[in-house]
């Protein structure tokens, strides 16, 4: 079938229209040049003849969707969406490259820029994941770079939200990257068909090809259909990649859902294990924060009270002081440890003529401190066996080699499941199961590191801090 030409770009204010950069079965992608402020961007505009309201819908969900998540740095960034004067929806992005698509088949890419690439864009899908969005096209071609060699994942235009996941809807396919239940339409897609869609395009960038094309072999949708669904993949077939790389890729890409990683965080960490074992400077899992850490200060104050512990909020004073109303004793604790509702007055404490009610209020003192006391120590035992249980790294050594740092240290005894969380002194932190962290710096570049163990998802106490420098 001829491909079809071009449709002509729409005059947008603002935008002075530049080239074609490329065709697709909904839209045209043209290169126009912003005035203000100026630069080149890509503007992804719609066919007109395939302009309808269910279209449109689909076209304003992406642009919600990108807006949403384009801040993230491995997602292709939106400026704008809007409609032309003739009638078709447009949506105004970052400019990109498109290179990787076609240089992954010319070419073998290497091991490191591979494993750089995948723990960028996982990040990028984990991040979609949590914000409730799946892509549903991970693919090759949707990774573009950036000028600066970054990788951006691109088209989220058959996205959906997870809850909109329900029904057997039909979804627009790249077979060769698609999980074997949503060939077989026993799914719309859910977090772990994106396990598998990941694991098949970090496999291709690594292979040069599908995991289940044939070199010249049958490569037809029915017969790429047929392997992907029996999930046995060709080996990747390059000396230079580790087995460990290999069995990782192979756990993404098995037949049953329940097999694979739960999440693609999990088979990023892999990644990121696979370049400690090669010795290369780990990359940076880049994943949006939770909801908690984003919340309102005041919302997160709140979050943090003990709720066991109710508290008795008095009116501030000039200098933020609480004050305690004049002629008011302070609220005893019942057996509860709730404070009671009852206020000690003048009438039955303090008097000479009630010894009886002043010998009780003592004895409710008494018991109020013993309870806190009580309360405090299981509260610091309990603590300390909760961070007991978390090992602690000690006497990290650095050796410094041909522009780079290996920093190492003894296994203090982790368990199954644990890792290390590595920091650095400018923030960026990475996640491993080796006990070495390698650094790339520059002659006369100092570099800081501590580490922690995390273990069930709860990081222990911090390493000191270990520095070493390059020499200049």
């Amino acid at each position: 079938m001829a491909r079809r030409l071009p449709s002509q770009p729409p005059a947008l204010p603002g935008f002075s229209y530049v080239r074609v950069l490329g065709s697709g079965g909904f839209a045209d992608v043209f290169l126009y040049e912003q005035n203000m402020p100026r630069r080149q961007v890509a503007v992804k505009v719609l066919l007109s003849e395939v302009v309808n309201d269910g279209v449109r819908q689909m076209f304003q969900a992406e642009a919600n969707l990108m807006a949403q998540l384009s801040a993230h740095p491995s997602i292709l960034t939106v400026y704008q969406a809007s409609v032309s004067s003739d009638g078709r929806p447009y949506l105004v992005m970052e400019l990109c490259s498109s290179s990787l698509a076609t240089r992954y088949r010319s070419e073998l890419l290497p091991v490191a820029e591979v494993l750089r690439i995948g723990v960028k864009i996982g990040s990028a899908i984990e991040t979609a994941h949590r914000a409730g969005v799946l892509h549903r096209d991970l693919k090759p071609s949707n990774i573009l770079m950036t000028a600066y060699g970054h990788p951006v994942l691109a088209d989220f235009g058959i996205a959906a939200t997870l809850a909109e996941v329900d029904s057997q809807e039909a979804v627009g396919l790249s077979i060769p990257w698609s999980a074997p239940e949503v060939l077989m339409d026993e799914s719309a897609g859910t977090v772990r068909s994106e396990v598998w869609a990941f694991a098949a395009t970090v496999y291709s960038l690594l292979a040069g090809r599908s995991p289940f094309e044939a070199p010249g072999g049958d490569n037809t949708s029915g017969a790429l259909i047929g392997r992907i669904n029996r999930a046995k993949p060709h080996p990747v077939d390059r000396p230079d990649a580790p087995e460990s790389l290999e069995r990782a890729l192979a756990r993404g890409l098995a037949r049953a859902p329940r097999d694979r990683p739960a999440s693609v965080l999990e088979l990023v960490r892999e990644l990121q294990a696979v370049e400690a074992e090669l010795g290369l400077a780990p990359t940076s899992i880049e994943v949006a924060m939770d909801d908690w850490a984003l919340a309102t200060a005041s919302d997160l104050a709140d979050r943090t009270v003990v709720r066991g512990l109710p508290r008795e909020v008095t009116p501030a004073g000039a200098n933020g002081r609480r004050r305690r109303r004049r002629g008011a004793a302070p609220a005893a604790l019942d057996a509860s440890g709730s404070r009671s509702d009852r206020r000690v007055t003048g009438s039955s404490l303090g008097r000479p003529s009630s010894r009886g009610a002043q010998a009780l209020a003592w004895v409710l003192v008494a018991v109020a401190v013993v309870l806190i006391a009580v309360g405090a120590t299981v509260g610091v035992l309990l603590l300390r066996s909760d961070r007991g249980e978390v090992p602690v790294v000690s006497d990290i050594a650095a050796r410094v080699a041909d522009g780079s740092i290996e920093f190492s240290w003894r296994d203090p005894g982790l368990d199954a499941g644990d890792q290390y969380q590595i920091r650095t002194a400018d923030g960026a932190t990475s996640a491993q199961t080796v006990p070495r962290f390698v650094v790339e710096a520059p002659p006369g570049d100092e570099v800081c590191v501590t580490v922690t163990v995390v273990h069930d998802g709860r990081p222990g106490a911090p390493s000191g801090s270990k520095c070493a420098t390059v020499p200049g």
